[in-house]
């Protein structure tokens, strides 16, 4: 979900502004995933690198996090949602933590919508973390009886559960995949919008969505079957 801080430049407003706009599109975009039947979405709402951003921003970007699930909670719980988090959620502030346990824990009993929030994630790190769960599961144990194979390693993954992406979308006009879901998006399609993410509203989002399923796939892989 890229563009915020261009969006309000563009505009010559405070780069907060545009992350308050981007927050307000999050929930336009996740309503009407349900309304489209969407089983699972992603959202890459905070990367491991933007920890050097500014120290104001990096705040502000924590504060909407926080009461943009205190404003959510209710609707997901209403259309039955269940939240998941990847990436070193460890690492958030405390209070950001809680609330996403509470909102969590609440949904938890759901199946059949999933809404995925990227939080201090970087795939890199997530190859690195799944690696040293693997050797913590394997230590005692003779190393020849665990073949290692992706099925494999893929449940030690941050993901492990959720289907691998059918179709990743990045906006704001850049033409790279920015440390996402990298080794779970080996077969997927990409889609790039030169819009930036506060425009990127849902007619956009269900063009982006036809685009894919104008497209013809001719990869077919041995694996848990996506939404």
């Amino acid at each position: 979900m890229d563009g915020n801080g261009r969006w309000a430049n563009r505009l010559g407003l405070p780069r907060n502004e545009g992350h308050k706009m981007g927050v307000q599109n999050v929930e336009k975009i996740v309503e009407k995933s349900g309304q489209l039947g969407i089983r699972y979405l992603t959202l890459y709402a905070f990367s491991a690198e933007n920890w050097k951003r500014p120290k104001e921003e990096v705040d502000a970007l924590m504060d909407l996090l926080e009461s943009f699930l205190l404003q959510q909670k209710k609707q997901l719980l209403k259309n039955k949602i269940r939240l998941h988090t990847i990436g070193r959620i460890q690492e958030l502030p405390k209070r950001v933590q809680d609330r996403l346990s509470e909102v969590k824990e609440e949904t938890a009993s759901f199946c059949q919508s999933h809404l995925i929030l990227a939080l201090n994630y970087g795939a890199r790190n997530e190859v690195i973390d799944a690696v040293e769960r693997y050797v913590a599961a394997t230590k005692n144990n003779d190393p020849t009886e665990h073949k290692l194979d992706w099925n494999t390693f893929s449940n030690y993954l941050d993901t492990a559960g959720i289907p691998d992406p059918e179709l990743v979308i990045r906006t704001s006009g850049e033409h790279r995949v920015s440390n996402f879901l990298l080794m779970q998006s080996a077969y997927s399609e990409y889609f790039f919008s030169p819009v930036c993410w506060p425009d990127f509203g849902p007619e956009l989002f269900e063009e982006a969505l036809n685009n894919y399923r104008n497209r013809e796939r001719r990869f077919r892989e041995n694996r848990r079957p996506s939404s």
